[in-house]
């Protein structure tokens, strides 16, 4: 079983900058794909960045040129480095990783989300 733990939600004011952490754990996986998805209050669940081993980082065009994904494949992490951040950035963050185990197969992971509140 793999498991994604999320870290680094909070209350930030617009304007400013937050960072968020997911890491994966379990026995016998490899990823080949980690991201962040966001819910906001009444939408649907939509893409903020997300990262492949073969291909370059996909942004939302929402969070393009404030928002940076970085992976450390080593420690199967991925953070997601908010700056210049809104008040329409409020939602709940997920981190998804795309995982491939030898008993299941290929099947996505959803963390349990993260809270980013930002103030005007």
């Amino acid at each position: 079983q793999v498991q994604l733990v999320e870290s680094g939600g909070g209350s930030v004011q617009a304007g400013g900058s937050l960072r968020l952490s997911c890491a994966a754990s379990g026995s016998a996986f490899s990823i080949n794909a980690m991201g962040w998805y966001r819910q906001a209050p009444g939408k649907q669940r939509e893409l903020v960045a997300r990262s492949t081993n073969s291909g370059p980082t996909n942004y939302a065009d929402s969070v393009k040129g404030r928002f940076t994904l970085s992976r450390d494949s080593a420690k199967n992490t991925v953070y997601l480095q908010m700056n210049s951040v809104k008040p329409e950035d409020t939602a709940v963050y997920y981190c998804n990783a795309g995982v491939l185990t030898t008993s299941t197969g290929y099947f996505q992971v959803w963390g349990q989300g993260t809270l980013v509140t930002v103030s005007s």
